[in-house]
């Protein structure tokens, strides 16, 4: 990789789409080349501890935001360590609502264990959002588990006459994040799913495989509803400032994770698919090794198709060459689920790129700093 590659990728305006841990690997090698790469979530999750903040203030799931900013956090600012442990603490998995709330009242102060290490200015701003979460919490709240730096969020959030991007703002300011990430929207709407079979699963955590059971039968499609308990499918729209970032960005990533509940429901607002369309940058995918429970019943060209399907919601007839332009693999180790069809791809217009990606400290994942190499490569 020449001098200039790198430069120039430093300087690049980047859109990742794809949430959960999965990308989490890329999107941290991402940062360490270029602090312009924006990350757009699915605020749609309802599973661990941002259930219970979900239920308490209705509001978009944080938890997987809140992990996004950590993986892309500066770990070099003074401090950092501490900071870290307190926004990666979780209150005890069990206990009385009493006792954890006191616990997290402790944990708002300045002269707690946790706190003290922490640079003073920040840990003031850490101990104002926490003190603010405190005092609206619900008596009916579950805190079990509860994720500090979910709590942060949450604090600032409310702090904010509910205004997501100003919370997440003030998040990454806290951990100095080397890149931006952003909610796809900013509503609380719940991810449905129907099965092949007839079935209908409700909510997020439920499709993952990984809180419950997994699928029995393939997905059929996915759509948003207002409610968690009534499948009443409603329409979200991308805003002009999101659109705008999408539109002017000179890479597009679909990034692993799992198929529909985090890449997919981040596709699903209405308007991303024409801002995507509308983006001169190249778009490349880069799908999931292993077995996602998710793509049960899907081989790897309809697993394409289906991306291409989320990408043409607002427009049927918009091209595939408007909407893919690379697919990244490694066939030679890595494992799909099937065979990669490479001529039906060549039909479509999308050019594979077939290259060494897991070494053999990652495999059998991507080895984040080969995959970074080949996106450098590819703008």
């Amino acid at each position: 990789m020449s001098e200039v590659t790198r430069s120039a990728f430093e300087n690049k305006r980047i859109v990742l789409f794809s949430g959960g841990s999965a990308a989490n690997d890329v999107a941290r090698e991402i940062a360490t080349k270029n602090r312009r790469c924006l990350h757009f979530m699915s605020p749609f999750d309802s599973g661990g501890s941002t259930a219970a903040l979900r239920n308490a203030f209705d509001m978009p799931a944080i938890g997987d935001l809140r992990n996004r900013l950590m993986a892309i956090a500066d770990d070099s600012i003074p401090g950092y360590a501490a900071i870290a442990r307190l926004l990666e603490h979780r209150l005890p998995p069990s206990g009385a609502a009493e006792a954890l709330r006191l616990e997290l009242e402790q944990m708002s102060r300045l002269d707690h264990v946790l706190t003290e290490e922490i640079p003073h200015a920040i840990a003031l701003v850490i101990s104002e959002q926490l003190q603010h979460i405190v005092k609206q919490l619900p008596d009916s709240i579950d805190l079990q588990g509860a994720s500090i730096g979910n709590l942060v969020i949450a604090g600032s959030y409310l702090n904010s006459s509910c205004n997501l991007d100003r919370a997440l703002a003030l998040f990454a300011t806290i951990v100095a994040a080397r890149g931006e990430v952003r909610a796809i929207v900013n509503d609380s709407a719940h991810l449905f799913a129907y099965l092949n079979n007839g079935r209908l699963v409700a909510e997020q955590h439920r499709l993952t495989g990984k809180e419950t059971p997994p699928i029995e039968s393939p997905v059929r499609s996915i759509f948003l509803s207002a409610d968690s308990m009534i499948a009443a499918p409603i329409d979200l729209y991308l805003d002009d400032r999101n659109a705008q970032e999408i539109r002017a960005a000179e890479l597009l990533c679909f990034a692993p994770g799992s198929f529909y509940s985090s890449l997919l429901a981040t596709l699903i607002p209405l308007g991303v698919g024409d801002a995507v369309a509308a983006s001169k940058g190249k778009k490349v995918f880069i799908p999931n090794l292993g077995k996602d429970p998710e793509q049960l019943g899907m081989n790897f060209e309809a697993l394409v198709l289906t991306l291409i399907k989320a990408l043409r919601r607002d427009d049927i007839a918009v091209k595939v060459a408007s909407l893919i332009d690379y697919i990244v693999v490694d066939s030679s180790r890595g494992c799909y689920p099937s065979a990669i069809p490479a001529a039906e791809l060549a039909k479509l217009g999308i050019e594979l790129v077939d290259v060494a990606l897991i070494s053999d400290d990652s495999a059998p994942y991507y080895n984040p700093q080969k995959l970074v190499q080949v996106l450098q490569s590819l703008v």
